[in-house]
C-alpha cells in the first residue's frame, strides 16, 4: 500500500527507526519493531544504515520485517549522492521484490572524505528518475527552519518546490523545537503552491548530548522555554527524560489542534517513549 492513502484521513502518524549499528545485538531492533508494530502507527520509516552508513542490506531487511511479519506499512530511505543509476534500478528492485512500496528520496549528506557520484546531485534528480521508471510512493524530506546549506528561506521553498514538481507524494520535515516555524514554513508552502501532505517531525529530546549533537548537524534553534528545561534538569537523566516526552507531547498536541497533516515521530530506536507520547495522544487521532 502507498502510504499516501493514509492521508484521506489525518493526521497519519508515523515512526522512524535505524538499523543498529554492528556491535548491537540483533534482539534490540527486534525488540524495538515489536514494541513499535503494537502501537499500530499507519507506517514506519527506516534509515538508510547506522548513522549515515552505506549498507543497505539491513535497510531492506528491517523494512520488510515491519511491512511482511507485522503487517504495517513501512518506507525506506534512499539517500542517491553516493549512488549510481544503476545502483538506485537496484535497490528499487529490491524493495519490489520485498514488497515495499514507498521510498523516502534523500540527497543525503556530504562525506569529505569520498566523492559523490555524478549521477544525481539533488533529491529532486533522484525523485524524477523513480517516477519515470516506477511506480513507488516517494515521501520527500523538508525543513521548516531552513535547510543549513539554503541561501535563504525564499531559497530554501524554491528548492523544495522543485522536488515537488519531479513527481513528491508527501513530505516529512526535520525535527523543530518551536511550533511556530512549523506554521511559518506551512504558510511558504501555500504561497509557493505546494499542496502535498507534510508530516510534522518531532523528536523528543531526553539527554543533553542528543541535543548537541542534533544542533550542530541541523542547525535548529533553541527556545528558551526549551534549553531552560535541559539546564534545569541537565544532571538528572530520568526528569530530563520524562521532560523530554513532556515537550514533545505538548508540541504534537498543539499540532493536531492546528490541524497537521501528519507527526512523524523520531524514536531513536527507543520504543518507551514512543510508547509514553503514544498513550498520551492517542485519543486525538
Amino acid at each position: 500500500m502507498k502510504i499516501s492513502e493514509f492521508f484521506a484521513r489525518k493526521p497519519v502518524i508515523s515512526f522512524e527507526v535505524f538499523p543498529p549499528k554492528p556491535t548491537t545485538p540483533e534482539s534490540a531492533i527486534n525488540e524495538t519493531i515489536d514494541a513499535l508494530t503494537k502501537l499500530r502507527p499507519n507506517f514506519i520509516s527506516v534509515t538508510y544504515g547506522a548513522g549515515g552508513g552505506t549498507n543497505f542490506s539491513r535497510t531492506a531487511e528491517i523494512t520488510s520485517k515491519i511491512k511482511n511479519e507485522y503487517g504495517i506499512e513501512s518506507i525506506s530511505h534512499l539517500p542517491c549522492l553516493y549512488m549510481t543509476k544503476a545502483d538506485v534500478r537496484n535497490t528499487l528492485d529490491g524493495l519490489k521484490q520485498i514488497g515495499v512500496d514507498n521510498v523516502l528520496a534523500l540527497r543525503g549528506d556530504v562525506s569529505p572524505s569520498a566523492p559523490p557520484c555524478d549521477d544525481f546531485k539533488y533529491a529532486d534528480e533522484l525523485i524524477a528518475f523513480i517516477k519515470e521508471t516506477d511506480d513507488f510512493c516517494v515521501i520527500a524530506a523538508c525543513y521548516p527552519e531552513g535547510h543549513p546549506e539554503s541561501e535563504n528561506l525564499v531559497e530554501d521553498i524554491k528548492y523544495l518546490k522543485r522536488k515537488v514538481d519531479a513527481g513528491t507524494d508527501g513530505l516529512v520535515t526535520q525535527f523543530f523545537l518551536d511550533n511556530e516555524y512549523f506554521y511559518s514554513f506551512r504558510e511558504r508552502t501555500e504561497i509557493a503552491g505546494i499542496t502535498v501532505p507534510i508530516q510534522a517531525g518531532v523528536m523528543p529530546v531526553t539527554n543533553k548530548s542528543q541535543i548537541e549533537r542534533m544542533v550542530a548537524l541541523c542547525g535548529i534553534e533553541l527556545p528558551r522555554k526549551f534549553t531552560k528545561m535541559i539546564s534545569k534538569y541537565e544532571s538528572n537523566p530520568t526528569a530530563l527524560r520524562d521532560a523530554g516526552i513532556a515537550y514533545a507531547t505538548e508540541q504534537i498536541v498543539d499540532l493536531i489542534a492546528q490541524d497537521i497533516d501528519g507527526i512523524h515521530l523520531y524514536t531513536m530506536n527507543n520504543p518507551y517513549i514512543a510508547e509514553k507520547i503514544y498513550a498520551a495522544i492517542q485519543s486525538l487521532l
